[in-house]
């Protein structure tokens, strides 16, 4: 055991100095590297460049502004006025000066960065000593089309073995005299595949070109590598970053959402700063974390704060979902993995971009409350003579008087059109040897309510030195200092949450002396029954900041040791610095002395600091065998650590609330509390990937993870893998149906691990505690507690997934479609399950129970229109997923669920419940039954009404039971409702999600249009039980405007109960679970690319003016703010929407330009 220990610390030992030395070697390495331009450095330059119908002088300066580079030439010389086209993409500068010389008959050489031009000597051989006859010519004329016959404009037509020849024009025409005997003509164009044609005796020649399908190959991100996508065996999703860079949000994961099969986003609320909750393929745990496992730029990352990225570094988003892809990262892959590669340094001259824009925010949906009128009236109906006395003071005045008093707007006082800006400015250059980028960002973004925001300040560091043909090193370095700010409004609910008091608040205040604009505190409220504060008043006194600095660094080093055998060695820094200020002076919620939980003034401040170091260290071999036989070979091996640490304290009855934070040394001392964890992680890994013919592709992993999370005796972990593919493109019968251009099937099966438990969940806790037991004289004492009973048998939760796809090309690429159908099941749950007090503790992780999901998603990319003038590209996902609860411990049929830390009893009574044989999360609680007639009573000599001894009772006493009170379905039939008639009353869990994505490209103009839709999800509205579900609260609380239509006596048909009218608190009703399916229009950008011509003078390479809108409509039944909004987002409370912090849409102006 001691040797074991001491090999650990040596190994640890030795990662960090390996790093450490890794980071300082190639810093060192790029400050002397060698800064000498060779000819080939300005050669090797990649270009992308559209040119048409130019002079030759006019696209030799738009070269110069693309290329740092000066021509030099005489204008006679070289026949500037004549006119060539170009068009190439991530051409090398070379590859475009042949384009565009060879055929005009110029030659050029390079002298630093110029490039002198002259006409092109003859061919050797060619000069007559003695006159002759002059050779006989012929002219040769002809068309170059695609294979569907679309022009092809700038293609060289070259007479093979001379630098004569000639471009087509923009109808693809060209004309070129040859010397009339046997030649050939060379037809060849960026992108597609070159011809050479014997001419005979021909003199009109038509060719089409065929696309060099190895120019479109999209490279995808795989773990420990990378693939030709047209080459997977297994299921990747690419997320079109481009498209999600046009969307004005501060993370990238907000503006993932519907762009990826499988890949369900979904945001809690809008508060600036929040994280949205991202599962893959559904959820695999009922308790622990179902978040996928970020890896950026390769550096594994379990709790990824995506808020520390700025979204225009990043150069490709790649998300792992089967486990043929994921479980090559073995325990921290059941639940996907997000592949994020960052944008590095080009070989060229610098690039200067800029990008950025400033805009505003508004609220998108305002829930009305009632009128004055309205308002009254209800008061006056729930306690007359109280009221009367409070609104009807003067007695001249009637109820009638109140429609026209204009009402307190508490929208209005508490929310703002809120301003957003960002600017990002990136550098990014070097040359073959030496790649570098450097950036900067600053986003801010203020909160739609008053004193509410986030602001980010971000920085970037990359550098890719290649030392020589063997050896490289790299580095890539992000810092980022973010702080939000202001009161969290979604307090999962209950009365302390804004949105609660903007709804509830009164809107007239007729009394004297009272003036609720000011006033902390409704002096017509108990706040010992309903502790409300006055929310304008609340948002500017209370002080919340949370500050957080983020450092991640990674290094590595590459080696190949031989011929297709290469030594990568990786370490990595993740550093996240946490500090949470919170101040609450009198005029906040525990500060003011009427609160039923008085504090004083009082304040905290907390501490968090989480460390992760990573080494990793791989050797890859790829070796070709008889020209048909591919092999890639990865082994290698991994160790992770991570360390967290947190101190906190807490004061109340400060003295002085004008010093704020710096006051907190004046109060007393409630709480003061520190904590600290540290787990490791040692992993061995390998994978084989295997083709043949490029047709039979077959992948095999294996990883082994050791977790210092779980006891000795479980704490290995192994998770193989196997994936084949077939493509079926590549068979002799399918190369005849040339509508086919890739057509590929893939199979896949694997294991995958989730160890997202506590650090040593297996051993027993104890936690101090304050204010938790008296012994037997009624004071609170403080000590510590044992908290949580270990488990030594605790072992990985294993998700074991089959996938069967497909990938199909047609129409020369310019349809593609992937569909796939997976089926998971989860084993061994991780859960934290309550035991019996008398055992001496509350809870002990156990491994219980399994679940399974199954699903179908299908992607559809099309280019619809591609014209030389206007271009139409679409793309289109769905996806369908079904989970089910298969078996739970203890022989356990259900469990269900409560909404902690909210008001009006959500946490005391169940509202969700997984059960055995339905999805994970479904809502529980009492089929509404409308509400009680007057056919349901029998009346009383005294006018009185009694329930029929047939009817049911809504869990209240027969004899309180009053028409217009709600009622609920006696499922047992025992004329009783209770407990016992709770069911499933609806299913959070959405049929199918997706999303839709149209771009237009017309002469400059380019517009993108983006549609995320939601199908079959429902949502429990808690606002409306609380704002339309029968007035029980105390009096003078403010409801929806809705509530006018309850039942009274005067309105018999009325749709929602009567005061006091709710019924039981047993369960809660189905009246309150709706529809809440959506299209949402999510993004709209509009763009103008000023034209390259009109740039080049002004030294300009790019830019481009847009305007882009983001979540401008919602198309949707769901009678809430949001029906995307789940407060309490977790596997089993999904879809709960109570008083949420409002969604924002936005419109901004910005500009991206390069210099």
């Amino acid at each position: 055991m001691q040797k074991t220990q001491r090999l650990q610390q040596l190994l640890w030992t030795m990662m960090k100095l390996t790093y450490y030395q890794l980071v300082l070697s190639v810093v060192f390495v790029g400050m002397v590297s060698a800064t000498t331009i060779r000819a080939q450095d300005v050669l090797n330059q990649t270009i992308t460049i559209r040119i048409t119908n130019q002079k030759i002088k006019d696209a030799l300066v738009i070269l110069e502004k693309n290329s740092d580079i000066k021509f030099v030439y005489s204008s006679k010389m070289i026949d500037a006025d004549r006119r060539v086209n170009l068009n190439v993409s991530k051409s090398s500068l070379k590859e475009v000066l042949e384009k565009v010389l060879v055929p005009l008959q110029l030659q050029y050489e390079v002298s630093g960065r110029q490039i002198v031009l002259e006409k092109a000597e003859k061919p050797k051989g060619t000069e007559r000593i003695d006159p002759a006859p002059e050779q006989q010519t012929r002219s040769i004329k002809g068309k170059v089309t695609e294979e569907d016959g679309g022009v092809l404009p700038g293609v060289s037509v070259v007479l093979k073995g001379t630098q004569q020849g000639t471009i087509t024009d923009t109808k693809g025409n060209f004309q070129l005299d040859v010397p009339d005997s046997d030649a050939v003509l060379v037809f060849s164009f960026v992108g597609y595949i070159s011809q050479e044609i014997a001419l005979g005796s021909q003199t009109t020649v038509n060719v089409k070109l065929k696309i060099d399908d190895k120019s479109l190959e999209e490279v995808v991100v795989i773990g420990y590598g990378t693939v030709n996508r047209k080459d997977l065996t297994g299921s990747v999703g690419q997320a079109n970053v481009k498209d999600m860079q046009k969307a004005a949000v501060k993370s990238f994961d907000d503006a993932l959402a519907g762009r990826v099969a499988g890949v369900n986003v979904s945001s809690s609320d809008g508060q600036p700063g929040s994280l949205p909750n991202i599962v893959i393929r559904g959820s695999n745990s009922l308790t622990q974390d179902n978040s996928p496992l970020y890896v950026v730029d390769g550096f594994p990352l379990e709790s990824n704060d995506n808020n520390t990225i700025n979204p225009a570094e990043i150069e490709s988003i790649d998300i792992l979902k089967d486990a043929s892809s994921t479980a090559i990262y073995g325990a921290r892959g059941a639940n996907g993995v997000i592949m994020i590669t960052t944008k590095k340094g080009k070989a060229g001259a610098p690039v200067v971009s800029y990008d950025g824009y400033v805009g505003i925010q508004r609220d998108i949906k305002r829930i009305p409350s009632m009128s004055p009128y309205e308002f009254v009236k209800l008061q006056l109906e729930r306690a007359p003579t109280e009221s009367n006395d409070r609104y009807l003071i003067d007695p001249e005045m009637t109820l009638e008087d109140y429609r026209n008093v204009e009402k307190v707007d508490w929208y209005e006082k508490s929310l703002q059109a809120a301003p957003m800006q960002n600017h990002s400015i990136s550098v990014r250059g070097g040359n073959p040897n030496s790649k570098y980028s450097v950036s900067t960002s600053y986003f801010d973004q203020k909160g739609i309510f008053i004193n509410t925001g986030f602001r980010r300040w971000q920085g970037r560091f990359t550098l890719d030195q290649q030392i020589n043909n063997r050896l490289s090193f790299g580095i890539n370095t992000n810092y980022s200092d973010t702080k939000s700010y202001g009161l969290v409004a979604a307090q999962g609910g209950g009365s302390a949450g804004i949105i609660y008091s903007i709804w509830s608040y009164r809107p007239v205040f007729p009394e004297p002396n009272v003036n609720l604009d000011v006033d902390v505190l409704d002096p017509a409220v108990n706040p010992a029954q309903d502790y409300r504060i006055n929310p304008y008043i609340q948002l500017t006194n209370t002080h919340r900041e949370n500050f957080s600095n983020s450092l991640m660094s990674s290094g590595y080093m590459s080696y190949t040791l031989a011929a297709g055998l290469k030594l990568r060695v990786t370490g990595g820094l993740n550093r996240a610095t946490y500090r949470y200020d919170n101040f609450y002076n009198s005029n906040t919620a525990t500060g003011n002395i009427a609160s039923p939980s008085y504090k004083g003034i009082n304040g905290n401040q907390s501490m968090t600091t989480s460390t992760s170091l990573s080494n990793e260290n791989t050797l890859t071999w790829t070796k070709k065998f008889n020209k048909n036989h591919n092999l890639n070979v990865v082994g290698g091996f991994t160790q992770q650590m991570g360390k967290y640490e947190r101190f906190g304290a807490t004061v109340v009855m400060i003295t002085n609330e004008d010093l704020g934070m710096n006051a907190l040394d004046e109060g007393a001392p409630t709480r003061v509390d520190a904590s600290s964890s540290l787990w490791r992680l040692n992993s061995f890994l390998g994978r084989v990937n295997y083709t043949f013919k490029s047709r039979y592709l077959l992948t095999a992993s294996m990883r082994a993870d050791g977790s210092s999370k779980l006891a000795p005796e479980n704490r290995w972990g192994y998770f193989p893998s196997a994936a084949f593919a077939y493509r079926l493109s590549d068979e002799p019968f399918m190369k005849k149906i040339g509508l086919v251009n890739d057509a590929k099937v893939r199979l896949s099966y694997g294991a995958t691990g989730n160890n997202r438990v506590s650090d040593f969940a297996y051993m027993s806790s104890i936690s101090s505690s304050y204010n938790d037991y008296s012994f037997g004289n009624a004071t609170p004492s403080a000590g510590s507690r044992a908290t949580a009973l270990g488990n030594a048998a605790l072992k990985w939760e294993t998700t074991n997934q089959f996938n069967a796809g497909i990938d199909l090309a047609i129409l020369k690429n310019r349809i593609s479609f992937t569909g796939d159908i997976y089926h998971k099941k989860t084993k061994d749950l991780l859960l934290n399950a309550q035991i019996p007090y008398t055992s001496g503790y509350t809870a002990t992780y156990k491994n219980i129970g399994s679940v399974s999901n199954s699903g179908l998603e299908l992607t559809l990319n099309t280019t619809n229109i591609q014209s030389e003038k206007f271009t139409w590209n679409s793309s289109f996902n769905i996806s369908f997923n079904r989970n089910k609860v298969l078996a739970l411990t203890d022989n356990q049929e259900s469990m269900t669920s409560v909404i902690g830390s909210t008001a009006s009893g959500y946490s005391v009574t169940p509202i969700y419940i997984a059960k055995i044989g339905q999805p994970i999360a479904m809502l529980y609680g009492l089929l509404s039954d409308g509400l009680y007639g007057y056919d349901d009573f029998n009346q009383l000599t005294n006018g009185n009404y009694i329930l029929k001894d047939d009817v049911p009772t809504n869990g209240n006493a027969r004899a309180s039971i009053k028409p217009g009170d709600a009622k609920f379905r006696d499922l047992n039939g025992d004329l009783e409702v209770n407990s016992a008639d709770l069911t499933i009353i609806g299913n959070p869990n959405p049929d199918f999600i997706g999303g839709f994505n149209n771009n237009f490209m017309y002469h400059n103009f380019d517009l993108n249009v983006f549609f995320q839709f939601s199908v079959g999800n429902d949502a429990f509205n808690a606002n409306r039980n609380q704002f339309e579900g029968g007035a029980y609260t105390v009096g003078n609380t403010n409801y929806y405007a809705t509530y006018a239509n309850r039942w009274t006596e005067e309105n018999p048909d009325g749709i929602y109960p009567r005061i006091n009218g709710q019924g039981t608190t047993a369960g809660y009703g189905s009246r309150y679970v709706e529809d809440a399916s959506y299209l949402r229009f999510k993004t709209v950008s509009l763009g103008y690319n000023f034209p390259t011509s009109r740039l080049a003078a002004r030294k300009i390479k790019s830019l481009r003016l847009y305007c882009t809108a983001q979540n401008l409509f919602t198309w949707t039944r769901y009678t809430g703010m949001d029906p995307e909004v789940s407060t309490r987002n977790s596997a089993l409370t999904p879809g709960f929407d109570y008083s949420p912090y409002p969604r924002a849409k936005s419109i901004v102006l910005g500009l991206n330009v390069s210099f």
